[in-house]
């Protein structure tokens, strides 16, 4: 077990009732997790850390969308989120914490800036809405296997992704589950070999998964009583917000 002060639990509980509430449907929520963790830890040993608590979000997440996915949207991801897996594990020891930060935020606000202007441009246009782009599946997997690896931050990513596809919000929640719960259990490797998990910090996680059910039952609650409308807003200003947090420091 690791020998954490109560500060650092109360911290480290924190992080896991936040990663239930991103998990169990209120989208955005999952990027103050880093934050937090990062926080009450150094930021690579948080960034392994709370690894096990994101898959156990994960298996909860999918019992309880699982049936909506959008299959074809996980085939056009996953082989571009495989290779920004490998460029985040290049990157990992060669990135300050402060350079990686920077980094992630420019792109996240790069890229829901992007995604207003389109909607922009498609509401004063005539006729129906135009196809995203074909590049769009390659960047946001490269940037989600990425960012993911070096900050557990690609959610922000896939939210705006997922939302340029116009997926409905259970169909947007089902293939979000899939794809976090596989990339996720892909990273273990990665961080075993970089020694961020590990018997002391697994043991710890054991004491703090019961909070990231409740929170995942929480988030469900929650998400089940907004409307499309609302969802997409939440989970716009929460990615917007998380940008630029990470870009002002």
């Amino acid at each position: 077990m690791m020998d954490l002060s109560t500060g650092q639990w109360a911290g480290l509980a924190l992080a896991a009732l936040l990663i239930g509430l991103s998990k169990g449907g209120v989208a955005g929520l999952g990027i103050l997790v880093a934050a937090v963790a990062a926080n009450v830890l150094p930021a690579k040993a948080a960034s392994g850390f709370v690894l096990p608590l994101l898959i156990a979000g994960d298996l909860v997440g999918l019992r309880m969308f699982h049936r909506h996915a959008d299959w074809g949207q996980l085939r056009r991801l996953m082989p571009w989120t495989a290779a920004g897996l490998f460029v985040g594990w290049f990157m990992l020891g060669r990135l300050d914490d402060a350079q990686a930060r920077l980094l992630i935020g420019a792109l996240l606000v790069a890229m829901v800036a992007g995604h207003l202007d389109s909607r922009r441009r498609a509401a004063t246009a005539e006729g129906p809405a135009p196809t995203p782009p074909e590049w769009l599946a390659p960047l946001a997997g490269l940037l989600a296997g990425f960012t993911t690896l070096v900050a557990n931050a690609a959610g922000p990513v896939m939210i705006v992704y997922l939302l340029a596809m116009r997926l409905p919000k259970l169909q947007f929640l089902g293939t979000a589950a899939w794809f976090f719960c596989v990339v996720n259990l892909v990273k273990v490797p990665f961080m075993l070999q970089l020694g961020l998990v590990n018997p002391g910090s697994l043991a710890a996680n054991a004491v703090l998964v019961p909070l990231v059910v409740l929170g995942a039952l929480a988030g469900r609650w929650v998400v089940l009583r907004l409307d499309q409308k609302r969802f997409e807003l939440i989970s716009f200003v929460l990615t917007l917000a998380a940008g630029v947090r990470l870009l002002v420091g």
